[in-house]
């Protein structure tokens, strides 16, 4: 009987031992199950804090520490590719000056274009085909024929042989082609660096504006073009040109275009030099919060502004030939402005009632398109003059920076140069050269004016960069 007594003992002992090894066995089967494992690694997968938690809980589970560490570095990677970056690359900033430049050059070399009387030469826009000049005499009398059914050879150049065709063809054939140029090397490049994540968001964002206004650049050109090719729009007796509004939109956008890259490429040359050198962007950035410097700011916004209304005059001036009337300066004939018959014409009203008169006058009249252009021009030199006499007195002469005082001087130079152009142009009678480096010269202005706005600024974008690298410096010490 004791036999069986210690034999029941010993049979208990070993079933207790096995049912408390297969209970802790059912505890840990889940947590080495891999659908839970694979469920919490995707549900929490979104953040580096998420990734810690992970770590600490697959720690003290059966899953191997170097699938840990995989998954984090994975997810690591991941969350880099799909970022932006805190700073744009300075090439980006390098190419942006250039793409600028190059539409600088265009500018000029559209309004030679238009002084050649070659802008109507190719009457069809064929954006892809269009690249190539006709390559066979066939070719070249197909164009000619086309050119030969335009109001321009009819009223203006029924004398031009094959030969003096040519000549105006490919002026407006390489204006055509450098501006195809443009829109590859800005597109191209900006699907690269945004791809990449060479730029930030917001640069990201600009890049894609600008494609798009490149773009549509290309319609307005043709569609300015257009407005030349069609009898309708020309007085009996009056000389073929496009319309002055769309010659004026298409070079208001073009300048716009030029402004956006050259601001865009500044502000990312300047953030990266300012982030290179701390103390002295700090030092920098308490200088042009003087409040002495905010009603100079805000006059050189009213300046950049009066600059591009000036442009725009200039415009409606070459579209209506308008600088080839009243040759002289400062008087238009027997006084500082015509008659005032002359300067509100009913010839230019299209209703009866005459409730047009003022404001087609204005843009339709050569005499007060001229005058009006003269008035303008003649207030943005003497602003420009005011607001240096303004920056060399009193609290803003001891507030500006160096480079923001030579930037103001630079523009009293370029206005100066810009107003000599003017009144050269008009008393020889739009010569060539010199009305295409007015032209240049407007630009040129305009750039100067942009250029001192923008050293009197620091983006807030890159005054947080800058406070959160000292921070993390300060920390690190």
């Amino acid at each position: 009987m004791s036999l069986l007594i210690h034999g029941l003992r010993r049979a208990a002992a070993k079933l207790a031992s096995g049912q408390l090894v297969w209970r802790q066995c059912l505890r840990q089967q889940p947590r080495t199950a891999p659908s839970r494992v694979l469920r919490s690694l995707q549900a929490r997968h979104a953040s580096t804090d998420s990734q810690a938690r992970f770590a600490r809980y697959f720690t003290s589970s059966a899953v191997p520490p170097d699938t840990v560490a995989t998954a984090a570095v994975n997810a690591g990677s991941k969350a880099g590719k799909k970022a932006f970056p805190e700073t744009s690359s300075r090439s980006a900033g390098y190419w942006l000056i250039g793409s600028a430049a190059s539409v600088f050059g265009i500018v000029v070399f559209g309004g030679l274009t238009r002084l050649t009387e070659s802008g109507l030469s190719i009457t069809e826009w064929k954006p892809v085909t269009g690249s190539l000049p006709p390559l066979t005499q066939a070719d070249w009398e197909s164009e000619f024929e086309k050119y030969r059914a335009s109001p321009e050879f009819h009223l203006l150049n029924s004398h031009m042989d094959l030969e003096e065709f040519k000549k105006i063809y490919f002026m407006e054939w390489t204006h055509r082609l450098w501006g195809r140029f443009i829109g590859l090397s800005f597109v191209l490049p900006s699907i690269y660096l945004i791809a990449r994540r060479r730029v930030t968001a917001r640069v990201a964002g600009h890049l894609v504006g600008i494609s798009a206004l490149i773009g549509f650049q290309g319609f307005i050109g043709w569609w300015m073009v257009k407005s030349g090719l069609k009898d309708d729009l020309f007085a009996p007796g009056s000389h073929p040109r496009v319309s002055q509004y769309r010659l004026a939109t298409h070079l208001a956008t073009a300048f716009v275009c030029y402004s956006w890259m050259l601001l865009v490429g500044l502000r990312i040359l300047r953030t990266s030099r300012l982030l290179s050198s701390p103390a002295s962007a700090q030092t920098l950035i308490t200088a042009l919060k003087n409040p002495a410097l905010t009603p100079f700011r805000r006059y050189v916004s009213l300046l950049s502004a009066l600059v591009s209304v000036t442009v725009l005059s200039g415009a409606l001036v070459a579209g209506l030939d308008a600088g080839l009337i009243y040759n002289e300066f400062p008087m238009m004939g027997r006084g500082l402005a015509p008659p005032a018959t002359e300067l509100w014409s009913k010839f230019y009203c299209r209703k009866e009632d005459g409730s047009d008169l003022w404001w087609r006058n204005m843009l339709e009249n050569p005499s007060l398109v001229q005058l009006d252009h003269r008035i303008l021009a003649t207030t943005t030199f003497c602003a420009v003059l005011a607001l240096f006499a303004y920056s060399r007195t009193g609290r803003v002469s001891a507030a500006l920076t160096p480079n923001a005082r030579k930037g103001m001087l630079g523009v009293v130079h370029l206005v100066s140069l810009q107003v000599a152009l003017g009144i050269s142009t008009l008393i020889y009678m739009v010569p060539i050269s010199l009305a295409a480096a007015h032209q240049a010269g407007s630009l040129a202005l305009l750039t100067g004016v942009l250029v001192l706005g923008h050293r009197l600024r620091v983006p807030k974008s890159t005054i947080a960069i800058l406070q959160k690298r000292i921070a993390t410096a300060a920390k690190t010490r």
